[in-house]
C-alpha cells in the first residue's frame, strides 16, 4: 500500500508539473493579448506580472515590459514640416496655407522621458542576460532611433558597439536563442544604414557615412557599403567626382551593382546638362 501511495503521489506531482505554463506558452498568449488589446492595454500589466513571477529572466518578458512602458508613455500628433519627407516618411496630410504654399503634415511620436527610461532599463537587463541575442540589441537601437529622431546619437553609439563586437570576435549571434546564419549581421547593419540615410539630416548623414565606412572595412567584398559611401559624397556633400570613385570601386567588386550603375549614369547626365 505504501508503494502504491508513493506512486500515486509521484504521478500527481508529474501531472501538476506538466500542467504548469511554460515560458513559450506565456509568450504565445501575450502575443495574442497584445495584438487584441495593444501593448499597454487593459490587463496587460497584470499578465506581465504573472509571467515575471514564473520566469523573471525570460528575455521575451523583458522585451514585453519594454513595449508596455513605450506604449504607455507614447503620444502621436501631426506636425507641419517644410519638406517632402520627414524621417523617411511621406506626409499624412498636405494643405495649402494662406499664400497657396503647400504645407506637409507628418505624424510624429513623442515619448514620456521617465517611461522611456524604464523601457530602456528592461532592455538593458535583457542585453545583460543575453548579450549575443541580436533581438534585444536591435530593440534598443530601434527605440533610440524613434526617440532621438533627427539626431540619433545614442542609436549610432549602439550600432558602433555592435560593429566593434563583430570586428573583434565575430560572436555566435542568435535571434531569440536560435543561431543566425552567415550574412544576417551584415543585413541588419545595412538596414540601419538605410534608416540613417532616410532621416536625411546632417547628423544622420555623417553617422551614415561613418557606419558605412566601418562596415566597408569589415566586409571588403560587399559592394553595398561602397555604394553608401558614394551616395554620401553625391547627395550629402554634392561631390560627384568623389562619389564616382566609390561607385567604380563598387562595380569592380560587383559588375551587376545596380545602385552604382544607376548613379554613375545620373552623374554623367548631370555633367552633360551643364555643358
Amino acid at each position: 500500500m505504501k508503494r502504491v501511495l508513493i506512486t500515486l503521489l509521484a504521478l500527481t506531482f508529474g501531472f501538476a508539473a506538466f500542467a504548469q505554463t511554460t515560458a513559450e506558452e506565456f509568450n504565445e498568449k501575450y502575443t495574442r493579448l497584445a495584438a487584441r488589446l495593444g501593448y499597454a492595454g487593459v490587463g496587460i500589466e497584470t499578465y506581465l506580472d504573472k509571467w515575471e513571477a514564473a520566469f523573471p529572466d525570460d528575455g521575451r518578458l523583458l522585451e514585453a515590459r519594454c513595449n508596455y512602458c513605450l506604449a504607455k508613455g507614447m503620444t502621436t500628433h501631426a506636425v507641419p514640416k517644410d519638406q517632402a519627407k520627414y524621417l523617411g516618411n511621406k506626409p499624412i496630410l498636405s494643405v495649402p496655407d494662406s499664400t497657396g504654399k503647400k504645407i506637409n503634415y507628418f505624424e510624429e511620436t513623442v515619448y514620456d522621458d521617465e517611461l522611456f527610461g524604464q523601457a530602456m532599463t528592461w532592455l538593458d537587463k535583457a542585453v545583460e542576460l543575453y548579450p549575443l541575442d541580436l533581438v534585444y540589441r536591435a530593440d534598443k537601437i530601434t527605440c533610440f532611433l524613434s526617440y532621438e529622431k533627427e539626431s540619433p546619437d545614442m542609436a549610432v553609439a549602439e550600432m558602433e558597439k555592435l560593429v566593434e563586437m563583430e570586428k573583434k570576435s565575430h560572436p555566435a549571434w542568435v535571434v531569440y536563442g536560435e543561431p543566425t546564419v552567415e550574412g544576417d549581421f551584415s543585413e541588419l547593419m545595412s538596414g540601419y544604414c538605410l534608416r540613417l540615410w532616410n532621416i536625411a539630416t546632417p547628423p544622420a548623414y555623417e553617422a551614415f557615412f561613418k557606419l558605412s565606412t566601418k562596415l566597408s572595412k569589415l566586409y571588403p567584398k560587399n559592394s553595398n557599403y561602397l555604394d553608401n559611401i558614394g551616395s554620401y559624397w553625391l547627395v550629402a556633400k554634392d561631390n560627384p567626382k568623389k562619389a564616382t570613385t566609390y561607385y567604380k570601386k563598387a562595380l569592380k567588386l560587383n559588375p551587376s551593382d545596380e545602385v552604382a550603375t544607376a548613379n554613375l549614369k545620373l552623374i554623367e547626365r548631370r555633367k552633360a546638362a551643364k555643358k
